[in-house]
């Protein structure tokens, strides 16, 4: 490694090698290669002047890549394209005249690109899955396990730990059927020529029109795609780079809800993502246990939603068949976005994986609230038991909640609404019959059943259908 020049953080401490590689030089020019061949083999099929010899010399070098020849010819010609139908013409000197024959250079570039994108959303879904997997299971081994609920992060009626997991579940599963969508939905460029006319393929087939359309069957065929867009100018429509960026960018959203959730949840000692023995968790106070691995993937989830707007942008700004400054901006946001992305899932796996609950301090917080929650049900009983009015029940307990929070946050010192409460003849009710009542599974209402239903109806035929994927443990590199 050449620590004098800058190197991306995403490769070297977020990403997995296996993203990486699919955004790799490796991957790009060998598919251009294979999309090579593919033409070449495709048009000899179809009675252009190409031999079976001119292909096979052709496939004998598809991973062999002469990069030097290839840089070199760039400094001279600055075409990477061009530079390269050199290169392999170099080390197949048989070929070297049918090499990209009727082709323009996005045939190799914009197919690539979906080709990559394909692979690295069918990684993601893969990612997907198994995050999907893990919180399935946290959810159910905590369904019963009563929690304080917050709207507003001000305390309101109890949930349980699990049914709140579903929330963070439910998330991942629409991003899920999103990513399906898109990625089902995406088809290869084909074979278009300079502005998207097929009118190079034309004049090599003397305007027969069946072979052209042939032409682009079968070469899609051999690149494993079953479509291609039907029309286009120059490249595929952008708008196909923003619906993917787009789908990053929910599950970029859903992982900051979950990461944000968990570190207010640490905050209160309730639930801590993985903490290792030898962890530091600050350089001046030893004793802090800083939910850093969730910090990161806000962090990161921060960069792929921003990074969205970028393929939006350069969709809207195309001028008719085609413009150049979609290129640069391309080779940054794509391959970054999915980089981003895999780091992220990388860590939700990981920390879900690993999360530590901590009943006790949840029961404590939930005992210090719970007499306020039990006020409804208490009015009912004393309406039931009196025949009083509902209404002056209602303001009385008003008055006495006040009361109560009164001295927990000016005095700091216990909630006793309960002993209020008893004290009022007017409810009628004993310390004892309210105490009875202090049972936080009493004001959970259908958490455990949601949960059990959920996992079971929605999440699990996707994970039954998917077990050869899942399984996923993911290491961090710091």
């Amino acid at each position: 490694m050449d620590r004098t020049i800058y190197e991306s953080p995403l490769t070297s401490r977020y990403a997995s090698k296996e993203m990486s590689h699919i955004f790799s030089q490796e991957k790009k020019f060998t598919t251009w290669r294979k999309l090579w061949i593919a033409l070449a083999e495709s048009e000899m099929e179809l009675g252009l002047n190409v031999t079976k010899e001119q292909v096979d010399e052709l496939k004998a070098h598809v991973n062999d890549v002469n990069y030097e020849d290839a840089e070199a010819r760039e400094k001279v010609v600055r075409h990477d394209v061009m530079s390269h139908v050199y290169a392999y013409g170099l080390q197949c000197p048989k070929a070297k005249g049918i090499i990209h024959l009727g082709a323009t250079s996005c045939y190799v570039d914009d197919n690539t690109d979906i080709i990559v994108m394909k692979e690295a959303l069918e990684l993601v879904e893969k990612k997907l899955l198994n995050v999907m997997d893990k919180l399935a299971k946290f959810a159910l081994e905590q369904k019963a396990q009563p929690t304080l609920a917050f709207t507003h992060f001000q305390p309101a009626q109890p949930t349980t730990v699990g049914k709140r997991a579903t929330l963070w579940l439910q998330d991942v599963l629409m991003d899920y059927q999103d990513l399906l969508y898109v990625k089902n939905s995406i088809k290869f460029f084909g074979s278009k020529g300079t502005t998207g006319t097929q009118a190079s393929f034309m004049e090599l087939f003397n305007n027969d029109t069946d072979k052209v359309k042939a032409l682009e069957e079968k070469v899609a065929s051999k690149m494993g795609f079953t479509e291609y867009y039907p029309v286009s100018g120059q490249t595929y429509s952008r708008k196909v780079d923003t619906r993917v960026l787009n789908v990053l960018a929910g599950i970029a959203s859903s992982a900051t809800k979950f990461s944000n959730d968990i570190r207010l949840l640490a905050h209160m000692k309730e639930v801590e993502e993985p903490f290792e023995k030898t962890q530091i968790g600050s350089s001046a106070m030893a004793y802090k246990r800083n939910p850093m691995r969730c910090e990161r993937m806000a962090s990161l989830a921060r960069y792929v939603i921003s990074d969205a707007l970028n393929p939006a942008i350069t969709a809207s700004v195309q001028w008719f068949e085609r413009t150049l400054d979609d290129s640069a901006n391309k080779r940054l946001s794509i391959p970054e976005g999915f980089l981003a992305i895999d780091g992220i899932l990388n860590i939700y796996m990981n920390v879900v994986d690993g999360l530590v609950v901590y009943p006790k301090v949840i029961e404590k917080h939930m005992m210090a609230e719970l007499p306020f929650m039990a006020t409804e049900n208490i009015i009912m009983d004393a309406v039931n038991k009196t025949g009083g009015d509902r209404q002056v029940f209602h303001e009385k307990i008003r008055q006495l909640s006040m009361q109560a929070g009164k001295r927990v946050k000016e005095e700091g010192l216990d909630n006793n609404l309960l002993e209020l409460i008893a004290a009022d003849p007017d409810f009628n009710l004993s310390l004892e019959d309210l105490k009875s009542r202090m049972d936080p599974k009493l004001y959970v209402g259908r958490s455990e059943q949601q949960t059990e239903e959920f996992v079971r109806d929605f999440i699990k035929p996707i994970i039954d259908a998917n077990q050869s994927v899942i399984g996923v443990k993911a290491e961090l590199n710091v």
